[in-house]
Order: structure tokens, then sequence, then C-alpha cells
């Protein structure tokens, strides 16, 4: 993005969606975009905070998939649900109309806080970005973090002790490299392990929002 299409922006206080695949370090990059002055939203802790105990999710998932997908804290059973969720297509459906609203809401909050604050940018830090299709139309910008699949695998048995066959069921269900390369205004290829060749990139990006 060169700097005269910040001219562009449809909102008061810029707005940067930030994506990728599990494993790619798009978390990573936004929290470096947070660190020279970007407020950073992230959806993926926003959902899970509606879904531990006591959060507002929690109701409407104990009546449509009953106590056996709670655990024993009162919060979602996150390993039963991500089964299921990769077994049956229509649960996943139903736990997204649930817990999607609350995102999108609690999302909306903070960036109206942002904007308020006078905040030079927000980034909003969205996994399933391209997948949903909702989250382009509030955004200025999307930018990928993009590397080989072969790279997530390792990077995420290395995180999490997931096996790769695990790992590649999560692949299938999230947007191809190819979609999300194609939704992206930028793309920041992170395919090594040097946070420093990360940041620098980082450094590049912030600049153009005055950053």
């Amino acid at each position: 993005m060169a700097a005269a299409q910040l001219h562009h922006l449809r909102w008061r206080t810029p707005r940067l969606g930030v994506t990728g695949g599990i494993g790619s370090g798009k978390s990573s990059f936004a929290a470096m975009l947070a660190a020279r002055g970007a407020v950073h939203v992230d959806a993926d802790q926003i959902a899970r905070s509606v879904t531990t105990a006591g959060g507002l999710a929690m109701a409407p998932i104990a009546a449509a998939f009953g106590p056996e997908l709670i655990d024993e804290r009162g919060g979602l059973h996150r390993e039963r649900m991500r089964a299921l969720a990769f077994a049956d297509a229509s649960a996943r459906a139903r736990l997204e109309a649930i817990v999607h609203p609350l995102v999108g809401q609690a999302t909306a909050e903070r960036i109206a806080l942002a904007e308020q604050s006078g905040a030079a940018l927000v980034v909003l830090d969205i996994p399933l970005l391209v997948e949903s299709g909702r989250w382009t139309s509030q955004l200025d910008q999307v930018l990928v973090v993009d590397c080989r699949e072969a790279t997530q695998i390792q990077r995420v048995m290395q995180r999490n002790q997931l096996a790769p066959e695990a790992i590649e069921r999560i692949l299938a269900a999230q947007a191809s490299r190819q979609a999300r390369r194609a939704a992206a205004d930028m793309i920041i290829y992170n395919d090594t392990q040097d946070l420093e060749h990360l940041r620098a990139h980082a450094v590049r990006i912030a600049a153009l929002f005055g950053l």
C-alpha cells in the first residue's frame, strides 16, 4: 500500500484487518504493530472470553449443545467442540451463530473506544476474516501474513503439540492460501523463524499509518 492510498481510507481511525492461517504468525505481527502504537483488537481473544465460565455465550451454548460440551469449570469444552465442529458442519454453524454476533459487538465497542481516544490505527486480528465474509466492509485494508502449509504444520506441532493429522484438518477447514492472498491488499511472507524479519515488516507497515 502506497502512502498516497491512505487518503482513501473510509474511517476516521484507519482499520487494518490482519489475518492468516493457523501458525502463520499473524497474531505476532499484530502484536508488533501494537508495540508501535496501534490499538490491537484480537477477535480470537474475544471469542475465548465469551466462551469461558460466565461468558456471554455459555448459556446459549449449553442450551444448544447440552452439558457434554461444557467443561468442569463451566466454560466451553474446546476439544469436544473442535471434534464436533470438524465432524458436523451444522454444529459449527450453530456455534458460530452464537459466538460471532458477540464477537462483533465487542469488537465494535473496542473500535469505538479507540476512535474516541484518537488512535492512529486499529488493527483487527481476525483468524477467519476471509472465511466469514462479513469483515471486509468494516475495514480499510486487509493484510495477510502468509507462509507455506508445511511451515504452519511445523509451528503448530511445536506450539500446541497437536498431531500433524489434526493440524491438517484445521487447515482444511480454513480458507486456502490462494483465497486469503486474493482477498489481501498487502501480503507479508513469513516462512522463517526470524522474528526480526517479521518485526521489520511491522515497522514498515506501521510507518504507513504514521506510527
